[in-house]
């Protein structure tokens, strides 16, 4: 999400597959990806990785959303980042609707 490029940041990424776990360290802005246990991270992410595949192929804020909402993806982490982070996605989705709307 644009938004979120200039946040100083860095995340860790739990993949869950079957009978393993894939980690990544993600350094924003960048990103900056590697394979990595990331015990610097201020929010951690924990995702199977079937769902993440999907939602990274797919790449729409509703359907990520979903994923967090029902239990899917989970994130934890400093409060601050969680906050902020949920409301430039609301903001997004805000926007999204008002183009649809005077689209039609």
């Amino acid at each position: 999400m644009p938004a979120l490029a200039p946040l100083k940041l860095i995340a860790g990424v739990e993949l869950r597959g079957r009978g393993d776990v894939q980690m990544y360290r993600v350094q924003m802005p960048g990103p900056v990806v590697t394979k990595d246990i990331a015990a610097d991270a201020q929010v951690r992410l924990e995702i199977p990785r079937a769902t993440f595949n999907e939602l990274a192929t797919r790449g729409h804020i509703a359907d990520w959303r979903a994923a967090f909402e029902h239990g899917d993806a989970k994130a934890t982490g400093i409060e601050q980042f969680l906050r902020l982070i949920a409301q430039v996605v609301e903001r997004q989705e805000e926007r999204s609707r008002i183009r649809r709307a005077r689209a039609h």
